[in-house]
């Protein structure tokens, strides 16, 4: 009897607790509130934490103005905009880096073109191309150039029509030229590395033009024509590696008779020339006169072209093999 009364309580009490509960709709959304203040008062110390370690919590500065520093301080893990199609945006640092390592690779394996390409472009200073956009902008062929961008391809030279040209033209000693070192118009590479346009074309113009001073004042493209040829191009044109190219590479000349060659018949000659000169050969557009007298053009710009040194290397094998 007493068992079932007690189970009669406890079954009573459910039910009133259950009563209870029903009448006090309060309850669900008290819980709710309370969940609502916790969650909030976590929201908020985070948000705190955050402000603290981004340095925000007593700053002034817009959202805007937070995100664009915290962009600027990213600046060396993100790569600049390309400026055009082939350009390879670099930092300063990054130019150091190529310029002490072209240097190395130049000095050891000038043959190798990649070395010779990257050291041109990162000495090709900012500076030096300016003066030498100026020099073309205070010159009206030099003006044309700049404003016509053209862009030197054996296609657009023709050379299957300059093949024709007279024996006498500058034409047809360039074609021959060409045709005796085995060259090509078409291996000169694109400017990457120089951070602006129309300075990477200043640049690109002087590359593509090299092989026309070498057809006009008739120096063979093998290591001594070539050190000859930078010097003469450092003198009458500025560019920054011919220099340092005229300074330190024969120095790694293997023969003590081409050092001697290049240091009394070859700098004495570029020195001449280049003071005498009357144009700076960047002012002058070769593709317009192809036609014309090679004797004439030279004489135009006042070039005398250096003793034959394809002749001079045969007669001193053919002294040393008596």
């Amino acid at each position: 009897m007493n068992k079932y009364s007690n189970i009669n309580n406890i079954n009573n009490i459910n039910t009133n607790i259950r009563t209870i509960i029903q009448k006090r709709n309060f309850i669900k959304p008290l819980l709710l509130s309370l969940s609502t203040i916790a969650y909030s008062s976590i929201y908020q110390s985070t948000t705190l934490a955050n402000k603290i370690e981004n340095n925000e919590l007593h700053s002034n500065k817009s959202k805007n103005e937070i995100e664009l520093e915290k962009l600027s301080s990213r600046k060396f893990f993100k790569r600049p905009p390309k400026l055009y199609e082939n350009h390879i945006p670099t930092y300063t640092y990054e130019k150091m880096l190529m310029f002490i390592g072209s240097s190395i690779g130049a000095f050891l394996h000038p043959e190798r073109n990649e070395f010779i390409v990257t050291l041109g472009e990162s000495t090709a200073t900012t500076e030096f191309l300016i003066n030498l956009r100026n020099n073309m902008l205070n010159d009206s062929i030099g003006r044309k150039i700049l404003k016509d961008r053209p862009y030197i391809t054996s296609n657009i030279l023709n050379l299957e029509k300059l093949k024709t040209y007279p024996e006498n033209s500058f034409g047809k000693c360039y074609y021959n030229w060409l045709i005796r070192e085995n060259c090509s118009p078409d291996t000169r590479v694109d400017v990457k590395f120089i951070d602006d346009e129309e300075l990477a074309f200043v640049f690109q113009r002087y590359r593509q033009c090299h092989d026309f001073y070498h057809a006009l004042i008739g120096l063979p493209i093998f290591r001594e024509g070539e050190i000859a040829l930078k010097f003469f191009e450092y003198l009458n044109i500025g560019i920054p590696f011919a220099g340092l190219g005229s300074i330190f590479a024969p120095w790694n000349v293997k023969k003590q008779i081409e050092r001697e060659r290049l240091f009394k018949i070859y700098y004495p000659w570029a020195l001449k020339t280049a003071y005498h000169c009357k144009k700076n050969l960047i002012n002058v557009y070769w593709e317009k006169i192809m036609d014309k007298d090679v004797n004439e053009l030279r004489r135009e710009l006042n070039i005398t072209p250096p003793p034959d040194m394809r002749s001079l290397r045969k007669l001193y094998k053919k002294s040393i093999a008596k």
